[in-house]
């Protein structure tokens, strides 16, 4: 019956990317940065392709979530002391709700490049969940916005803030808990907030300086060999939980910390940044059972070769797709790690890039978008700028692709 469920939600989450009209979660419904939308612009500017344009108050870098007719994002104040859940009719851009979600007596110093809004939101029907790292994590009616529950109990030390996002499963929300203090995985019961499960992290920390025990990563499901499997990478190790029950499947050991990008599945393989400071990115075979160190990891590139820190990567076809920090875009054989190309782009890159419409989009933190061409020779399509600053990740809906910039969200279509 378990099997059966799974396979119907699968269906649903096929569906609704098929579909191109919802982006429920961080990096969209296949948690991977595909869009299976048609008919996006190739280029826009200020005056060009661009349907409306929203001014956002406050300060975030959590990325839009798209149900229906309904965009919603968070941001806080730059102190940090509130919180609020915001949503964008899609039609009209115009404001819907805007809810003080938390007030916050004391909040813990950040990073200047992060914000107390950083965590991307989840929605369904009916329902969006907004999460603030230690401050706290809520579920809202979308059609009222009243707040139907709240957790403010889950805490650790982030040290530089927030920026775990949210994941839905069946019955359940689950985050990480990376902080310099505790380290763990939790599951919430998505209709009452109350803990399902909590699973302390199977690592020894007590060796390691506090600063370098947490991590920011989302996890993502996968199935292997009839057996579910959350990815969950943390500080020293990437982790394998079963969703259902938190039982711990498996580990890699690694030398990272202060992860951010969320892995990606395909061809039989894990592909995850293992580090923030030297990033590597290494292929890592699922199943098994205990320490598989030495026997599941399938390659590695090692530091010093232009990997990622924040954004993402994308998986096309039989070819990984990447943009570092620094501008450093790259093209990597999946099933061997072989390096097809590197070219270095204008700006530097937080943002995750997406794949939809046949083409790649990278955006900067200038706010400048290169459109590429996957394939093995890197060919540049199409370059647009706008005003402003780009942190969030952008979500596509529809024909539309949704741009948060430091001040506003954009409506880009043709």
């Amino acid at each position: 019956m378990r099997s059966m469920a799974w396979i119907m939600a699968l269906a649903v989450l096929a569906s609704a990317a098929s579909a191109g009209e919802n982006w429920p979660e961080f990096r969209g419904p296949g948690r991977n940065g595909h869009s299976d939308a048609r008919g996006l612009p190739l280029t826009w500017s200020q005056t060009e392709n661009i349907k409306w344009k929203t001014p956002i108050h406050d300060r975030g870098w959590s990325s839009p979530v798209i149900w229906a007719d309904q965009i919603w994002l968070t941001t806080a104040t730059k102190n940090g002391r509130q919180m609020f859940a915001v949503c964008v009719d899609r039609k009209t851009g115009k404001i819907v709700h805007d809810v003080k979600v938390f007030d916050v007596a004391k909040p813990d110093r950040i990073a200047s490049m992060n914000t107390y809004a950083s965590p991307t939101p989840a929605i369904e029907a009916g329902r969006v969940y907004v999460h603030f790292g230690t401050y706290g994590t809520a579920c809202l009616d979308t059609k009222t916005a009243q707040v139907l529950w709240a957790r403010r109990d889950l805490k650790c030390e982030h040290h530089m803030g927030p920026g775990s996002s949210l994941m839905l499963f069946e019955k359940l929300l689950i985050f990480h808990v990376d902080g310099c203090d505790v380290q763990y995985v939790v599951a919430l019961d998505k209709a009452t907030g109350k803990t399902v499960w909590k699973t302390d992290r199977s690592v020894d920390y007590s060796r390691i300086h506090r600063f370098t025990r947490k991590a920011f990563c989302t996890p993502i499901l996968i199935e292997w060999s009839g057996r579910l499997e959350m990815i969950s990478p943390a500080s020293r190790a990437l982790l394998a939980y079963d969703p259902r029950s938190g039982q711990e499947l498996w580990k890699v050991r690694h030398g990272g910390w202060s992860m951010t990008p969320r892995p990606l599945f395909g061809h039989g393989l894990l592909f995850v940044i293992v580090d923030y400071d030297y990033p590597e990115l290494w292929a890592v075979r699922p199943g098994g059972k205990g320490d598989v160190t030495d026997t599941h990891v399938a390659w590695k590139i090692p530091r010093g070769k232009h990997m990622p820190q924040k954004p993402s990567l994308l998986l096309v076809g039989q070819l990984i797709y990447l943009i570092s920090d620094r501008g450093v875009a790259g093209c990597v054989e999946a099933k061997t790690g072989t390096i097809v190309w590197q070219k270095r782009l204008p700006g530097e890159y937080s943002a995750s890039p997406i794949y939809a419409d046949g083409r790649i989009y990278l955006f900067s933190e200038r706010c400048q978008t290169t459109v590429l061409q996957p394939g093995r020779e890197c060919k540049v399509l199409a370059t647009s700028e706008l005003d402003g600053r780009v942190m969030a990740s952008p979500a596509v809906a529809g024909k539309a692709i949704f741009l948060r910039t430091e001040t506003h969200l954009y409506r880009i279509e043709k």
